[in-house]
């Protein structure tokens, strides 16, 4: 990575830290599963050879691949119990959301990590959403952050489901393997989580 593009990243993660302190200060658990969201992408990207200017861009995505929650209503986001189909709708939109928020920054690098933002539900056999991309048209990253934030969330007890041990995790994220998950990033996933310092027990 050239000294510029170095300085394009680390400048637009210091400019967006305020975001994160926004996103704290509405859900508080949705900015610490972002923090390890972002510990556990970095860790998967070192691992499957990502270059410096890919990991860059995904350390910031990462960290705020939930910031468009921001515009999900609190009768939604802090829902007890399950949500309805109406809800999930709704809850669907914060991937565009997020796009939107980091793009409006208008700083160099926001368009990269944004692109990474909007697609990072969306699912390896295309039937994700916003944009049903699937296999390598979904960006490399917005697949890292798919595994991590499926792992990191069934990990978590929320409002609206209890926390699971790390075999069934495993057990769960294997069984979508090449259907939510690209299979080569989740068999490297597999391999770094089980000496992870964030892997649950």
């Amino acid at each position: 990575m050239s000294p510029a593009e170095k300085f394009t990243y680390q400048t637009l993660e210091n400019r967006t830290k305020a975001l994160a302190i926004a996103l704290g200060f509405r859900d508080q658990p949705t900015l610490e599963h972002s923090d390890r969201v972002q510990t556990l992408a970095v860790e998967l990207a070192k691992a499957v050879g990502l270059c410096e200017g890919q990991i860059s861009a995904l350390r910031i995505s990462s960290r705020f691949h939930d910031i468009g929650k921001i515009g999900i209503p609190d009768r939604i986001l802090m829902k007890p119990g399950k949500l309805d189909q109406d809800d999930w709708d709704v809850m669907h939109t914060h991937p565009a959301i997020g796009e939107q928020i980091v793009l409006s920054t208008e700083l160099d690098g926001a368009s990269q990590t944004a692109h990474i933002i909007r697609h990072h539900h969306e699912c390896f056999d295309g039937s994700g959403y916003p944009d049903k991309l699937a296999g390598e048209d979904i960006p490399v990253g917005a697949r890292i952050i798919s595994i991590v934030d499926s792992y990191d969330a069934m990990a978590y007890t929320r409002s609206y489901h209890v926390g699971r041990d790390h075999s069934a995790i495993i057990d769960q994220i294997n069984r979508e393997s090449g259907s939510k998950h690209d299979p080569y990033l989740l068999k490297h996933f597999c391999r770094i989580i089980e000496t992870s310092n964030n892997r649950v027990e």
